[in-house]
């Protein structure tokens, strides 16, 4: 008789782990939570405008120096996740998944405005029976005014 029992692995339970981890991205960053973020993409590579970025303190340093925080400590932005499809191997212990994302932001003297939408591509992976993001992919396909959100203007395509 083996000393150990493999409980087998719950797809419903894997598409909503991974769901929470999208959503917890979309919450570090409209929190300003720079740390967060590094501590979440620790094992990813995070592929946006520029050059591909991986590990925590340099994921965390790419945020600080991309985003303004006003000052409330937030960027004062709502990212609205939809459209999300994920794929699970069970097997092999990955996924994926494809959304799209709509910034919303206000300020005072600034109404309500959607100021970026694009798609998400990401993928994961089980580990220690915990999904985590291996790699974020996110491609911007409409600006709005992003002065009040971006150190920078991104690059023209």
């Amino acid at each position: 008789m083996s000393k150990s029992v493999r409980i087998p692995a719950e797809p419903a339970l894997s598409h909503r782990a991974i769901e929470n981890l999208i959503a917890r991205y979309a919450e570090l960053v409209d929190d300003g939570d720079f740390a967060g973020l590094g501590t979440l993409l620790a094992d990813a590579t995070f592929i946006g405008s520029g050059e591909p970025v991986s590990g925590h303190q340099a994921i965390e340093k790419m945020f600080r120096d991309t985003l303004i925080l006003h000052a409330d400590g937030t960027p004062r932005t709502q990212h609205v996740i939809t459209n999300i499809a994920i794929e699970v191997d069970e097997q092999t212990s990955t996924a994926v998944s494809r959304s799209y994302v709509t910034v919303l932001q206000a300020l005072p003297g600034l109404p309500l405005q959607p100021i970026a939408c694009g798609r998400y591509h990401d993928r994961f992976e089980r580990r220690d029976e915990q999904w985590r993001f291996v790699e974020r992919r996110v491609r911007i396909n409409l600006v709005g005014d992003v002065s009040h959100h971006l150190r920078r203007a991104p690059a023209q395509r």
